[in-house]
């Protein structure tokens, strides 16, 4: 992945609520159709990162499965960085897309 996107993925499935490291991991992957795959020594240290700059915060609950967990949740810093993210990844995606495209030349 290129450097920052898991953070924004991340950000984004934190968007509708708080979620702990599994589920964050396993919605990324069931909505990129398996083709993301978020490996748990990448998934913790990013988490302990955007909580560090305060995009995240964290909190102890209890899981589907009755066991204690780590929760996070998106912070209102996180939401506005997740807005200027989303922008900035789209106006990305788009110029790729114009280079990889047919040629015009």
């Amino acid at each position: 992945m290129l450097q920052g996107t898991l953070d924004v993925l991340i950000l984004r499935t934190l968007a509708p609520g708080p979620a702990h490291g599994h589920t964050i991991a396993h919605v990324i992957e069931k909505r990129s159709e398996e083709v993301l795959q978020v490996e748990h020594g990448s998934l913790y240290p990013a988490l302990h990162r955007l909580e560090d700059q305060g995009l995240i915060a964290s909190f102890w609950g209890t899981s589907e499965n009755n066991r204690k967990a780590k929760y996070y949740r998106l912070t209102p810093a996180g939401r506005k960085h997740l807005n200027r993210e989303h922008v900035r990844w789209e106006t990305l995606v788009r110029a790729v897309a114009r280079v990889l495209g047919p040629a015009t030349e």
